[in-house]
C-alpha cells in the first residue's frame, strides 16, 4: 500500500476488505467483495494481495472485467491455475504482472553484468538459504499454515522468490528434485523444503527454506569455474565478487520498483519485469517439488516416500 501511494502516477481507488475500518484512514471506498468493487470502481488496475487460493479466481475475474492485474506471489495454487491466469490475460489483452520484486534489486542487475563480463567464469551452481522461526503464525497471517488457503508452507511463502530469481538469472529449468517435511511445528503444511533445480544451461540451483530455525539466515551465492558472487544477505545491499565488494542498496520500500514498473507498463507500454508468463517457470518448479517431495507429519517416516 505505501508503494502504491508513493507512485506519483497512481491513485488508490479503493480496498476490498472484510473490515471497512481499514479503508477509512486512506479516505477511499471499501467493498466486501471483488465483484462489487469491479462494478463500482473505474480503476484501470487491480492489485491482488489475498491468500493464494484466491489468486487465480480473483485475477481472472479482474482481467475479464477489463482491468490490468498485479498479483502477489506465488502466482497460484498449482501450475494449471497459473496457466489459466496467463490465458485469461492473453484473451482480454490486459497486463498480468506477478510481484516478484527481487528481480528489481540493483545488486541483481549488477550481478547479471558481472556474470556477463566473466567475473566468475562459467556459472555452475547457485545456492539460496532462507531460515527463520514462524510458529505460531503472526496475527492475521495464520492462513499461511492452512494448505487449503496457502497451498504449501515455506516452499510457496519463501522459496518462490528465490526460485524465480534463479530462473531470472539462469533461464529455463529442466529438472527438479525436492524433499519436503513437517519436522518441528504441528502444522498441516511443510515446515521446511529443499529444492534442487537443474537448468538447461547446466547450472544447478539449490534452495533450502525453513520455518523452524531460530538461527535466521538469508543467503544467496553463485559459484562459477573461476570464483563466487555472494549476495548475502539477499535483502541487503552487499555484493561480493572476485576482487571487489560493492554496496547496492535496494529501494527503502522493497515493493516500490515493482509497483513503478507495473504502472509504467500500463501507462507507457514499458515491458513488465515480472509477468505471468515469466512466473510460470517458478510455478512449474514448485509443482514438481510438491509432487516429488511430499511432506510427512512430524516424527513420521514412510518407506514408500
Amino acid at each position: 500500500m505505501p508503494a502504491i501511494l508513493a507512485e506519483p502516477r497512481s491513485k488508490l481507488a479503493g480496498i476490498v476488505t472484510r473490515n471497512p475500518a481499514k479503508a477509512e484512514s486512506y479516505g477511499v471506498p471499501s467493498w466486501s467483495g471483488l465483484e462489487a468493487a469491479l462494478g463500482a470502481s473505474n480503476a484501470r488496475a487491480v492489485y491482488i494481495a489475498t491468500p493464494v487460493f484466491l489468486h487465480a479466481p480473483q485475477t481472472i475475474a479482474a482481467l475479464r472485467a477489463g482491468r490490468h492485474v498485479l498479483c502477489e506471489k506465488p502466482m497460484a495454487m498449482d501450475y494449471q491455475e497459473a496457466v489459466s491466469m496467463c490465458r485469461a490475460a492473453e484473451e482480454v489483452g490486459r497486463i498480468l504482472g506477478i510481484a516478484y520484486y527481487r528481480r528489481m534489486y540493483p545488486k541483481v542487475a549488477r550481478t547479471m553484468e558481472l556474470i556477463a563480463a566473466g567475473a566468475i567464469g562459467r556459472p555452475v551452481f547457485v545456492e539460496a538459504n532462507s531460515h527463520g522461526w514462524s510458529y505460531p503464525m503472526p496475527a492475521g497471517r495464520e492462513w499461511l499454515a492452512d494448505p487449503a488457503l496457502a497451498g504449501a508452507g515455506p516452499l510457496y511463502d519463501i522459496a518462490s522468490h528465490r526460485i524465480d530469481l534463479m530462473n531470472y538469472l539462469f533461464g529455463q529449468p529442466a529438472r527438479v528434485s525436492a524433499h519436503l517435511s513437517t519436522l518441528v511445528h504441528p502444522i498441516a503444511v511443510e515446515d521446511n523444503a529443499t529444492v534442487m533445480v537443474e537448468y538447461e544451461s547446466g547450472v544447478r540451483g539449490m534452495v533450502d527454506v525453513r520455518w523452524h530455525s531460530r538461527v535466521a539466515c538469508d543467503e544467496f551465492r553463485i559459484r562459477g569455474t573461476e570464483g563466487e558472487l555472494d549476495l548475502t544477505p539477499l535483502n541487503g545491499p552487499e555484493l561480493m565478487y572476485p576482487g571487489g565488494r560493492e554496496q547496492s542498496p535496494p529501494h527503502p520500500n522493497l515493493h516500490y520498483p515493482c509497483i513503478e514498473n507495473f504502472v509504467s507498463a500500463v501507462t507507457d507500454a514499458v515491458p513488465v519485469r515480472s509477468t505471468g508468463a515469466t512466473a510460470l517457470a517458478a510455478e512449474w518448479v514448485m509443482n514438481q517439488a510438491r509432487r516429488m517431495g511430499k511432506p510427512t507429519p512430524s516424527g513420521a517416516h514412510s518407506p514408500s516416500e
